[in-house]
C-alpha cells in the first residue's frame, strides 16, 4: 500500500471533461477509491462538487499550472494524477515536471506530437529515475487503436508464430463528437508550427515519436482510397496524425515487437460503390473539424453522449494469398468517443497503472499505452469502460 494520501488525484476537475472524469470514479467506485478534485479555485471546486452531488469525503486541492510549487505539493500527496487541462503545450510541461521529480505517475488526453517530443526528449531519463510512468494519449486518442493494434499483434503472434508486417486501422461506424479541448490543441500546434518551422517535419514524420527510429514508408491516408477485400471505400481520419505516431511509438518501445517493417495507416469506411466514393470524397474535402468545433469547456448533452459510439477495426495482412493468414481485431466504445467512452478510459488508465502495473513490470519513463499497461489495461476497459476488444470471424 502507498503511504500518500491519495491514489488518485483529477487535476482540472471543475472543467467540461475533468468534471465526466470525477462522475464517473465516484459512481463506478464509490468508497473504494482515495481520491482528490483539484483546480486553480477552491470556490470553483466546492461549487463543481455540490453540482455533480459529490460527498464531502472528496477532498479538494489547489493546484495551479502557473505555481509550480502548489503542483509539486499535489503529486507528492497522490500515487497518480489524471490531468484534462489543455491543450498540453500551454499548460501541460509543471505537472509533468512535478510528476517526474515526485515519482507520481501521470496520465493526460494529448494529442499535440510536438508537445510529446519535448517531453521525451525533456523527462524520460529523470523518469526512469524517480520511478514516475509518464502516459500520454490515454483517450480517444490513442487508446482504442494503440490497444487494437496491441491485441492483433499478439493474437497474430499466438497464431502464425510472427506479427504482421501491414495492418490497417479503419472506422468502421462511430457517433460522437470530437472534443474542444482536441481542436484547442490542433490550433496551438498549427501556431507553433509557423513559428518553429520544423514542427512541420515532426507532423508529418510518423516515426516523430519513436526516439530517432525511422521505418518504411508508410500509407498516408490523405486520399479517398478503395479497400477492395473489404469492399468498402475509406476517406481519410482526422486523428489518424497522432494515432499512427503513437503506434509506432509503442512498437519502438516494445523492442519493435511488430517488427522494424512494420506499416500502418487509419482511415473512415464509408462503404461500397458509388455511393461510397462519394460519400468518400465528401469527407476528404471537409475542414479537419468543421466550421464550428467545440470550444474547451464544451461538450454535448448526456443525451448526446450515451446515443454515441464506435467500431474500430485492425486488418493484419492481406488477402492476396487467398485470406488465409489474414486476421481482424474490433474495439468497440460504448459512449461518443470524446468525452464518455474518453472520460472513463483515462481515469482506467490512471488505476491501471496503480493497482494492476507494478514499476517492476513498467518502471519509470514516458509511454504510450501498450507498452506501459498491455493486456492489463484490454482487462481493465473491458471490465469497467464499456469497451470490448475481440477477434473477428
Amino acid at each position: 500500500m502507498s503511504d500518500r494520501d491519495y491514489e488518485i488525484v483529477v487535476y482540472g476537475s471543475t472543467g467540461y471533461t475533468g468534471r465526466l472524469v470525477a462522475e464517473y470514479l465516484h459512481k463506478e467506485y464509490g468508497d473504494d477509491l482515495n481520491w482528490a478534485m483539484a483546480g486553480r479555485s477552491m470556490e470553483k471546486l466546492k461549487a463543481v462538487r455540490s453540482e455533480m452531488g459529490l460527498p464531502d469525503s472528496v477532498d479538494l486541492i489547489v493546484a495551479d499550472s502557473s505555481d509550480p510549487a502548489t503542483l509539486k505539493a499535489m503529486c507528492e500527496r497522490a500515487d497518480a494524477v489524471i490531468t484534462t487541462v489543455g491543450p498540453y503545450q500551454l499548460y501541460g510541461e509543471p505537472l509533468v515536471k512535478a510528476c517526474v521529480e515526485t515519482g507520481t505517475d501521470y496520465v493526460d488526453l494529448c494529442g499535440e506530437p510536438a508537445w510529446m517530443v519535448d517531453m521525451i526528449d525533456r523527462y524520460s531519463e529523470a523518469a526512469a529515475k524517480s520511478g514516475a510512468r509518464i502516459v500520454h494519449s490515454c483517450g480517444f486518442d490513442s487508446i482504442p487503436f494503440d490497444m487494437g493494434v496491441y491485441l492483433l499483434q499478439r493474437e497474430a503472434k499466438a497464431k502464425h508464430g510472427k506479427p504482421y508486417a501491414r495492418v490497417r486501422g479503419r472506422v468502421r461506424k462511430m457517433q460522437g463528437t470530437f472534443s474542444g479541448g482536441t481542436a484547442a490543441s490542433f490550433m496551438e500546434t498549427m501556431k507553433r508550427a509557423q513559428k518553429e518551422p520544423h514542427i512541420l517535419e515532426w507532423l508529418k514524420n510518423p516515426f516523430s515519436l519513436a526516439e530517432g527510429f525511422q521505418g518504411p514508408a508508410q500509407p498516408t491516408g490523405h486520399k479517398p482510397i478503395l479497400d477492395e477485400d473489404l469492399n468498402s471505400w475509406a476517406a481519410p481520419f482526422v486523428m489518424a496524425a497522432i494515432n499512427t505516431k503513437n503506434v509506432h511509438r509503442s512498437n519502438a518501445l516494445m523492442g519493435h515487437a511488430y517488427g522494424e517493417d512494420f506499416t500502418y495507416d487509419e482511415m473512415v469506411m464509408t462503404g461500397p460503390g458509388e455511393k461510397g466514393e462519394a460519400a468518400a470524397n465528401f469527407v476528404a474535402k471537409q475542414d479537419t473539424f468543421g466550421k464550428n468545433p467545440p470550444k474547451p469547456g464544451e461538450g454535448p448533452t448526456s443525451e448526446e453522449r450515451e446515443a454515441g459510439f464506435y467500431d474500430l477495426a485492425f486488418i493484419g495482412g492481406t488477402k492476396d494469398s487467398g485470406g488465409a493468414d489474414t486476421m481482424v481485431a474490433v474495439v468497440t466504445g460504448d459512449k461518443d468517443p470524446g468525452y464518455g467512452s474518453t472520460s472513463k478510459m483515462i481515469s482506467e488508465a490512471a488505476l491501471c497503472l496503480t493497482r494492476d502495473v507494478d514499476r517492476k513490470t513498467t518502471p519509470g519513463g514516458v509511454y504510450t499505452s501498450a507498452p506501459a499497461m498491455g493486456t492489463a489495461l484490454i482487462e481493465r476497459l473491458e471490465a469497467h469502460a464499456g469497451l470490448t476488444f475481440r477477434i473477428e470471424g
